[in-house]
């Protein structure tokens, strides 16, 4: 599913999900009764309902009132091809773990910043190959720059190397 599809699909009036069982749905009435065929992954599950599931709750964002702010569904995580940034709630301190100085500074622009580099480095670190369907923007390569620089040095620590 990607969100171009999903948000598609939103537009239609009707839709009819065929969900398939173990070894899937009769050819013969894929060939003539259905229109489009979506997967949620490679991976296998016993049944077609959750996928369905899956794809009424991704297309259903995209449909006017379903969701109480009209901007989340744009702003949501892939909307931009990166997955999201990481999120902190109070406390301040949870079991000796910090939220990010940057984030309680009330300096909006480095809290973006922040963001946008902490977003890619997730996606680089989870999901490479998002990456290379981007065209990064001078700005973008160079958090993610940082990112991996930060990122080796850290594991050099961890492993004691530093």
């Amino acid at each position: 599913m990607i969100k171009a599809g999903v948000s598609e699909l939103a537009t239609n009036q009707k839709l009819i999900l065929v969900c398939g069982r173990y070894e899937g749905i009769d050819e013969r009435v894929i060939q003539t009764e259905i229109d489009e065929e979506w997967s949620i992954g490679d991976y296998v599950l016993s049944g077609g309902e959750l996928p369905a599931m899956t794809l009424i709750d991704s297309v259903s964002r995209f449909i006017p009132g379903v969701l109480g702010h009209e901007a989340s569904a744009i702003e949501d995580s892939f909307a931009d091809g990166l997955l999201d940034c990481p999120h902190y709630t109070r406390p301040e301190v949870l079991e000796g773990m910090e939220v990010p100085a940057v984030l309680l500074s009330g300096n909006h622009a480095e809290i973006r910043r922040w963001r946008l580099k902490q977003s890619l480095g997730r996606t680089w670190l989870r999901r490479p190959e998002l990456l290379e369907n981007l065209a990064l923007t001078e700005e973008q390569a160079r958090l993610l720059a940082e990112f991996k620089t930060e990122h080796a040095q850290q594991q050099h620590k961890h492993d004691g190397l530093v």
